[in-house]
């Protein structure tokens, strides 16, 4: 090797280290930093999200596998236009923002105060969940049952608990929706929900534990000029009895049952031929004495001609009757039929 090549050589080698020093040196920036734990300030929470954060909540169980909530959610939402029209004699309307999977830890820590948190109970299904009606909502529920003027916004008076009277009046209109979640689970399911406590501390409203999933669906109540955001929090096991039911595709599928396949199967069942032996008696016997068998051995049975036999299908015993005969024909009479258990337990 000529002395300018290994100087090329050295030169080459310094270069790599200082461009591998610097890599290692280098130091990521504040957006670098959020794209990898997947955190972005400029992306809502319904984003897709990215990097570490997608892994930690990639244990939650997406509502989109419980197709079936999407037919009742929206059938609650048409129920609760109507109703809240009737409740308010206001132009109310109801639209479902969007369902997703949360779990029910950070739900409690992502609830804006002031607010008031509605615990109710499913006795059909043996758990709780949770209704959060925001505090535009209230103000506006107040205004609009109270007599307000139309056309102003409701007047919002923060740094003060909920009065009795507020506190009333939501809980009416919690009761018209949680009648309404009966109406529209019916078809489902029977599912009656009742009103258990109100509470305006998220600490007072826990009903699961932080670490389990939930689904979470957001409705916003317009009322012309006024209105607010009603959340809905439905833990995962309080879905869990009437879980099968959710998985369809569409009301009233049947899994793995055609009643057409059923019907034509029972028609070919009835049809079928079968080969029943009588059985007079049974003996055993060496197969020496077998293979010394000559035409014309007369072989002694046990049995008299009043003996009971056993009819069988297949070597498993049927029914029990006596042989006779019918005109030309051997026929036998039967008198008693088998348990079903015995015969189960000769398989």
């Amino acid at each position: 090797m000529s002395g300018d090549e290994e100087t090329n050589w050295d030169e080459a080698l310094n270069e790599s280290g200082d461009a591998s020093d610097a890599a290692t040196d280098r130091i990521l920036n504040q957006d670098e930093i959020d794209s990898l734990l997947g955190f972005d300030a400029l992306e809502g929470d319904d984003a897709e999200r990215t990097g570490i954060r997608a892994i930690v909540n990639s244990a939650l169980v997406s509502y989109e596998r419980l197709p079936m909530l999407e037919i009742v959610f929206d059938r609650l939402v048409r129920l609760m236009t109507t109703s809240l029209r009737n409740f308010t004699s206001d132009n109310v309307e109801v639209s479902l923002d969007n369902i997703s999977s949360i779990r029910f830890g950070d739900y409690l820590n992502s609830i804006p105060l002031p607010a008031i948190l509605a615990v109710f109970r499913a006795p059909e299904l043996d758990n709780f969940g949770l209704f959060t009606i925001e505090s535009n909502l209230i103000y506006s529920i107040v205004d609009v049952l109270l007599g307000g003027r139309r056309g102003t916004a409701a007047m919002r008076i923060e740094g003060r608990p909920y009065t009795t009277i507020e506190r009333s009046l939501v809980q009416r209109m919690i009761e018209v929706i949680m009648q309404d979640m009966g109406q529209a689970f019916e078809p489902l399911s029977k599912v009656n929900f009742v009103l258990d406590r109100l509470e305006t501390n998220p600490r007072f409203a826990a009903i699961a534990r932080p670490a389990n999933a939930a689904i979470l669906v957001k409705l916003r109540i317009d009322m012309e000029d006024r209105g607010g955001r009603v959340e809905l929090l439905l833990p995962y096991a309080t879905l869990e009895p009437i879980r099968k039911l959710l998985l369809q595709q569409f009301m009233g599928e049947k899994f793995g049952r055609d009643s057409i396949w059923e019907g034509h199967l029972a028609t070919e069942l009835w049809q079928t031929q079968l080969q029943i032996d009588a059985v007079l008696d049974q003996q055993i016997m060496s197969l020496r004495d077998v293979m010394n068998f000559k035409v014309g051995q007369t072989l002694m049975l046990n049995a008299a001609p009043d003996s009971p036999i056993e009819l069988k299908c297949g070597g498993i015993p049927l029914v029990k009757g006596h042989i006779g005969r019918v005109g030309p024909f051997v026929a036998v009479k039967v008198d008693k039929t088998l348990r079903r258990a015995a015969s189960l337990s000769k398989l």
